[in-house]
């Protein structure tokens, strides 16, 4: 499981949600995983390649992950991402409550077209 310091979500053309994981090997270095959907330009895209895109810097990926499923578990401060490739569980309980709402608030935006599961958003 990884720890996240602290998230960031923008709402604009593009929606943006950033988690700072720290890394294992160094808890004061972080790494982005990163989740962005455009919906305002996916209409250009194929079917294939809409929805939310997932990437993370520790696995440097040239294909395209896309998200499947999110699942935040509140009881337990955790948030499990599955996607296209990779599975994430991630540790929030560093996390401001504030920045979990934001974080529920843009998923939910992301998931307009209901293109992944959700669940305890």
């Amino acid at each position: 499981m990884d720890r996240v310091a602290f998230m960031t979500a923008e709402a604009g053309d593009d929606l943006v949600l950033s988690f700072a994981v720290q890394r294992p090997d160094d808890p004061a270095a972080i790494e982005s995983l990163i989740l962005i959907r455009t919906p305002k330009y996916e209409f250009v895209f194929e079917e294939h390649e809409r929805g939310v895109k997932v990437s993370f810097e520790r696995y440097d990926d040239e294909e395209d992950d896309y998200l499947l499923r999110i699942e935040f578990v509140e009881a337990d401060m955790i948030v499990r991402i599955q996607t296209t490739s990779q599975q994430y569980e991630l540790d929030v309980h560093k996390v401001d409550a504030n920045e979990l709402k934001q974080m529920r608030k843009i998923l939910k935006k992301m998931n307009y077209d209901q293109r992944f599961q959700t669940s305890g958003l």
